[in-house]
């Protein structure tokens, strides 16, 4: 009679769920591992090529920094940290950082805030404002190779286009030896890296400037706020993330800077327009000390990790917050 009763009740609308078959619990087992693998399937070419192209080439350079090494055969003669203390007391390297720091002030100081301004112009309404979008990108799109020798030809000394425009205006002494006089030599490489980039800079900028609803504009300009007044307090802090983006991939390109100075000066005269990479090249490949030359790579992978990881915590750190969450709220 108990029984009886017991069943029923395990019977009744208010019982549970049955318990799950063993079937159906396989069957989901092996949509699980079938799901794995397909999505393992479609890494591990990624991780092979990752692995194989990037990861061990950083730790063979990162192991053949602790060793004088011609890069040939295994390397034998170990150094220990000798590599690194001669980098920091070799005047070249140091006038790298210093070059580095240059180029990425200068950049930060110039180069954006122009890209900035184009971008905010081509915003507006304009006639023809795709084309001259096209126009102000179009150098990016060219090699640096390209670029280099184009502007070996626009600056060449006395029948460069630099030289004859300089002297159409009656400024004929202002020109001369652009890549070759140390006291210019940077500044004219700046102004070729700023033609080369700006564009690129100012596309992300014109894809931010996108994004800012007018709705608010239109309403500061209701409020009888000027055009400084609304790009100040309406855009500018709606376009802050792709600023932030803009000055993280400067920064990081202007370290690594390498082929478009190795084209134009090949870090001449006398080392004053060299950088940290052009430096790695020349004792690697033309003085054949790998082993020194991995040092220098070495420390130009500990500078943009140092740098990208400070910058992530404390520049991007609300983006990405901003960003998990959305993720996040649109899982549930």
């Amino acid at each position: 009679m108990t029984s009886t009763f017991l069943a029923d009740k395990r019977s009744g609308p208010d019982a549970g769920p049955p318990p799950p078959d063993a079937d159906a619990r396989r069957g989901r087992a092996r949509r699980r591992l079938l799901d794995w693998l397909t999505a393992m399937g479609f890494q591990v070419p990624a991780l092979v090529l990752f692995t194989g192209l990037v990861l061990l080439p950083m730790l063979f350079a990162l192991y053949a920094a602790f060793f004088r090494w011609g890069g040939f055969g295994m390397p034998e003669d170990y150094v220990g940290v000798d590599n690194f203390t001669d980098l920091f007391h070799n005047p070249v390297f140091l006038g790298d950082l210093w070059r580095c720091l240059v180029l990425v002030l200068l950049s930060l100081a110039i180069q954006l805030p122009f890209a900035l301004a184009m971008a905010v112009l081509l915003n507006q309404r304009l006639r023809g404002r795709a084309v001259y979008r096209m126009l102000f990108f179009a150098p990016y799109v060219l090699s640096e190779a390209i670029t280099g020798v184009l502007f070996s030809m626009v600056f060449a000394p006395d029948d460069g286009l630099a030289d004859h425009l300089l002297g159409g205006i009656g400024l004929d002494g202002v020109g001369g030896e652009w890549f070759a006089d140390p006291s210019y030599v940077m500044a004219t490489l700046f102004i070729v890296m700023t033609w080369k980039y700006f564009g690129f800079h100012m596309m992300l900028y014109l894809a931010g400037l996108q994004s800012v609803p007018k709705e608010l504009t239109e309403a500061a300009l209701i409020d009888g706020a000027g055009p400084w007044q609304r790009f100040r307090s309406v855009t500018l802090p709606l376009l802050a993330p792709t600023i932030r983006i803009s000055v993280f991939l400067s920064v990081i390109g202007s370290i690594q800077l390498f082929d478009l100075v190795w084209v134009v000066t090949q870090g001449g005269p006398d080392h004053h327009s060299e950088t940290m990479a052009v430096t790695m090249f020349q004792y690697g490949f033309k003085r054949y000390q790998v082993g020194y030359a991995s040092a220098i790579s070495v420390v130009m992978f500990g500078i943009c990790l140092v740098f990208a990881l400070a910058y992530q915590r404390f520049v991007l750190r609300r983006d990405l917050e901003g960003a998990t969450t959305t993720m996040r709220g649109a899982g549930k």
